[in-house]
């Protein structure tokens, strides 16, 4: 029998969130899913949502959109961001149609009376990793949950751009971070770790990429450095994993970090921080090399370690992929369908 899923995603943005929906979305097209997607017209997601299969519903608040035509024969609502939890309570107050949630960040939950109510009235609420899991059982321990982490989504590369990053870094061993510029990103660990390396190693050079409220900041703590390069946001990511030779995400938090598995996906080693969702992607010395957050020493030395060998960053590379074969998006996608399954047997 079809699977009849509503995803709800009302964010107004689009990130990695959003990105790791339209992946799940497309993988249960391709399965054969009748699927019902209710997003925020402000949205590249819904766009990008409207090239595929797809029956979508436009609400860029969650009491807008409501009817019972919208989830009527649905087995279930499938929430994916933090606002769109409460669409899915009304709906569901209002005519029934049960729902799970995927809850992406790793900051505590709010226990506010709303919050507690959306819920509680969950069948299930699945986590990234194994913190945030466990910051879910210390608000509800009541609750069903599961653990399925993100997916690695695939870029494409241009060998004409890729041939450009290199011209551009011509000589130079090549670290990339790549995140939206908050301060928990960690880009402020990167660039001390970029002014330990500048003298001593000044064929190593950092390229920032991304943009936000945080860079004003980072540039200024950057000044005077010439091994770094704020680059901005990028489209073509999939062209700069090619041309790198290292990933670096020393987060001071992080709910798991799929541009990790991005970047590991693509055949790049990494060097992360030990916090987070993040030891779920990354083993030490096995999957990747993990640091504690905030010690831009210890950054400077992994990345001077890898540089150094290149049979660690083979053998890391090599591992990596190994540990890649549970984040696919086929296997997680069969995860979900197990429990869109048996909340759909136990009405």
């Amino acid at each position: 029998m079809v699977m009849k899923i509503c995803h709800v995603n009302l964010a107004s943005g689009y990130h990695g969130g959003e990105n790791q929906t339209l992946q799940l979305i497309k993988q249960q097209v391709a399965l054969g899913y009748e699927l019902t997607v209710v997003a925020n017209p402000k949205s590249p997601f819904i766009e990008a949502v409207r090239q595929l299969p797809c029956r979508v519903i436009s609400a860029s608040h969650y009491f807008h959109a409501h009817g019972a035509k919208i989830t009527a024969g649905y087995d279930l609502v499938h929430v994916h961001e933090g606002r769109a939890i409460y669409w899915a309570l009304i709906q569901k107050l209002l005519h029934g149609t049960p729902y799970i949630v995927t809850r992406r960040i790793d900051n505590p939950l709010k226990k506010k009376w709303l919050a507690n109510l959306a819920y509680h009235q969950a069948s299930a609420v699945v986590g990234l990793s194994g913190d945030i899991v466990a910051k879910i059982h210390q608000a509800y321990p009541a609750l069903v949950t599961h653990k399925i982490p993100s997916s690695p989504v695939t870029y494409p590369s241009d060998d004409s751009t890729v041939s450009d990053i290199h011209k551009r870094f011509e000589h130079r061993f090549l670290v990339i971070h790549a995140a939206n510029m908050l301060q928990h990103k960690g880009f402020d660990v990167t660039i001390e770790a970029a002014r330990i390396l500048q003298e001593s190693n000044p064929k190593i050079h950092f390229a920032l990429l991304g943009d936000g409220k945080a860079r004003p900041d980072l540039e200024n703590l950057a000044h005077g450095l010439t091994n770094i390069t704020f680059c901005g946001q990028q489209s073509n990511m999939g062209s700069w994993f090619a041309a790198a030779d290292l990933q670096v995400h020393p987060s001071y938090t992080e709910g798991l970090g799929s541009v990790i598995l991005e970047g590991l996906n693509s055949g790049l080693p990494v060097v992360a921080s030990r916090t987070g969702g993040i030891p779920d992607i990354i083993e030490d010395k096995i999957s990747g090399l993990l640091i504690e957050p905030g010690d831009s020493q210890a950054l400077a030395d992994a990345i001077l370690t890898i540089q150094s060998n290149p049979e660690l960053k083979d053998s890391l590379c090599t591992g990596a992929q190994q540990k890649l074969t549970t984040f696919r998006i086929e296997h997680t996608a069969q995860r979900y369908q197990d429990i869109y399954q048996t909340i759909k047997s136990s009405l």
